[in-house]
């Protein structure tokens, strides 16, 4: 009795315990922490010649742009080898290359070095490289996350879980932490814009939103993940508009959306926008069809297939064609829903949906893209924290061969134990609100199977004839939880959610 007594008494006050920590606002100063403990670890391709990996592309990218005119960035030359790391995102992308590389060339100008810098690796360089990556997390993601929820709670209703607590639960995300401050990458900044974007929209900033989002896009293509909702929510406000005041109003507001679409295109491609050629150069090299389908593991629909029949034996220009209309099709229920229904709640699911439909159906698909999903779903975790929170653990899961590659296991572990510690208290909070025992069994079922295929991946060799079968097995386990996850939030959006007040 007394046994059970205490354990009761436990159980209770570790929620307790938890929201009072949470009130305390610690939040901010544990996410940076768990960031820079994160980042003592090692990084893509460190060591590994030839080509390293991300972070030499990273460094790179500031050796070519400091050192050449904008006009030969993207261009192929004897002193911008585009088979070494060519630059192949957006013009922003390039700027903020730029903008490090100035700061590289006056603190440590051997790291930025044009041609003799390859491979360069030094304790104070990962230590400027680190830095960089975390200015831009605490000046763009981390405060757009903090406007979105400001906006977000106060137009909508029955979150289950306060402002603070999502706050938490989006900042110790462990999947964007494993990949830009351990992997190494700048996707807070293009996500850290998506997010600012979106609290556009709740906040009714037109013109706002169309910048940031622009400025995004010019950042990583991979946001076009995110595009179609914002299309179609805009044309399903303009029509709203025209049915209920004018054509004239209507037209009006159309003509802001394209205006300030086209000017934040035409600023941020200025340099290049002179010569044809350029800009071809440059879409070329976003698109990249000639990759193939996909490059390494994927947990999507092509890597799952990929193990019945070899996508690779098709031509490049055909499964590109085959992907497009898949996705088209996968993502045309919830356009078309928020077109005739475009409330903000619902945007919020639609962005869910396309960029899982992407994800899963879309060519040239990386694990990391993930993250365009894991986003929106944090955004949407106040209304629906369960399923949420369960995806989200998927998400991290689904690129743990990465993470092996690159010696980032004990930090995925550590994260993910932790995070599951939080969102799992954080249940027992709001688990008066909602039953969800028997999904609990489902969920923990699941997350035991992820376990089991962590421990095989570290412990049991594969066979020689295989040697990437437990990469397969993770990718195919998690593609298959993706694919039913993008039936239920379709479900969500198209069935289950039908708001008696539109929110524009």
């Amino acid at each position: 009795m007394s046994l059970h007594c205490d354990t009761m008494i436990y159980k209770n006050l570790i929620p307790i315990y938890l929201k009072k920590v949470l009130d305390e606002k610690l939040i901010l100063m544990i996410a940076v922490l768990f960031r820079w403990f994160v980042s003592l670890h090692d990084y893509s391709g460190k060591s590994k010649t030839p080509m390293y990996g991300d972070y030499e592309a990273q460094r790179h990218w500031m050796e070519v742009t400091i050192s050449l005119s904008t006009t030969q960035w993207y261009f192929n030359s004897s002193n911008n080898d585009l088979l070494y790391w060519g630059l192949d995102y957006p013009p922003l992308t390039a700027y903020h290359s730029y903008l490090n590389g100035l700061v590289f060339k006056k603190l440590l100008p051997e790291s930025v070095q044009l041609n003799t810098s390859r491979g360069f690796e030094s304790n104070f360089h990962k230590l400027l490289m680190r830095y960089s990556v975390l200015i831009v997390d605490l000046l763009i993601f981390i405060p757009a996350v903090s406007w979105f929820f400001r906006k977000f709670f106060k137009i909508t209703n029955n979150n289950q879980i306060s402002q603070t607590m999502i706050i938490a639960l989006t900042l110790f995300y462990p999947g964007l932490i494993l990949i830009d401050h351990g992997h190494f990458q700048y996707n807070c900044v293009s996500l850290g814009l998506f997010v600012a974007s979106v609290a556009c929209v709740f906040a009714n900033k037109t013109i706002l939103t169309c910048l940031l989002f622009s400025m995004a896009l010019n950042y990583k293509q991979m946001e076009l993940y995110h595009a179609l909702p914002f299309f179609f929510y805009y044309i399903g406000i303009v029509y709203e508009i025209y049915k209920k005041h004018s054509f004239m109003k209507a037209l009006k507001t159309l003509s802001i959306l394209v205006l300030s679409v086209t000017i934040t295109f035409l600023v941020l491609w200025l340099p290049f926008i002179s010569d044809t050629e350029q800009v071809f150069q440059i879409i070329h090299r976003i698109f990249p069809l000639e990759r193939g389908v996909f490059e390494d593991k994927v947990s999507n629909l092509w890597c799952l297939i990929n193990v019945l029949y070899k996508l690779r034996n098709i031509n490049n220009q055909t499964m590109a064609m085959l992907c497009l209309l898949t996705t088209l099709i996968s993502v045309l229920p919830t356009c078309l829903n928020l077109l005739k229904n475009p409330s903000k709640i619902k945007f919020l699911i639609s962005l869910i949906n396309c960029s899982l439909s992407f994800f899963l159906f879309s060519f040239q698909v990386h694990e990391k893209s993930i993250l365009l999903v894991a986003i929106p779903v944090l955004m949407y975790a106040p209304q629906n924290t369960f399923m949420c929170t369960w995806f989200l653990s998927l998400t991290t899961f689904s690129m743990l061969p990465l993470l092996i590659r690159d010696n980032l296991l004990v930090p995925f572990i550590s994260l993910s134990l932790i995070y599951f510690i939080v969102y799992n208290n954080i249940e027992q909070l709001i688990s008066h609100k909602k039953n969800t025992s028997k999904l609990n069994l489902l969920r923990n079922f699941s997350l035991f199977g992820c376990a089991v295929l962590t421990f095989c991946a570290l412990a049991l060799k594969p066979p020689q004839k295989y040697p990437h079968l437990w990469s397969l097995f993770i990718s195919v386990y998690s593609c298959m939880h993706f694919i039913l996850f993008l039936i239920y939030f379709n479900y969500s959006q198209l069935i289950l959610h039908n708001p008696k007040k539109k929110l524009y």
